[in-house]
């Protein structure tokens, strides 16, 4: 069965109208830290399977939340941290590495593993795009959609 995941990172308290649009669709949230509110996180519980992980900006609040996490949907494996420095040496079998910080879009294959950075769907910085992604997967294989929401926003 195929299964639709979205991507997202570094809303930095800030959940757009159109990121929401796009995520209904999704049966999985993937969230790669820097939420910076809880409120966020109600919703997007609310809309779906949510995973996130704890960012440099989640502070008090997110005591909870992990910094990493490992997890299988359709038959992917996925490994989930904010920043890619912290990424575990042993990936075993993981297929995906999720992971936000640079607030940068990131689509790479490296050593048969796709990395993904959506980049950041909350406030542009840095000068920016506004990105998320969406993927599908289904029996262990995975397609992967980049969204642009902005172009140099200051939003």
């Amino acid at each position: 069965m195929k299964e639709k995941i979205g991507i997202i990172s570094d809303t930095h308290g800030l959940l757009r109208p159109e990121v929401l649009e796009i995520l209904k669709d999704c049966k999985y949230i993937l969230h790669a830290g820097d939420v910076n509110k809880d409120e966020i996180l109600d919703v997007l519980r609310s809309m779906g399977n949510l995973y996130v992980v704890r960012g440099n900006n989640d502070k008090d609040w997110a005591e909870n939340l992990r910094t990493s996490l490992s997890f299988t949907i359709g038959g992917v494996k996925f490994f989930m941290v904010h920043n890619k420095k912290d990424v575990a040496w042993e990936l075993g079998d993981t297929q995906v590495i999720i992971f936000g910080h640079t607030h940068k879009y990131f689509e790479n294959m490296i050593d048969g593993r796709l990395w993904l950075n959506p980049g950041s769907c909350g406030r542009s910085r840095f000068g920016g795009a506004v990105t998320m992604a969406v993927m599908t997967v289904e029996d262990g294989k995975y397609q992967v959609e980049k969204i642009i929401l902005a172009e140099n926003s200051r939003k």
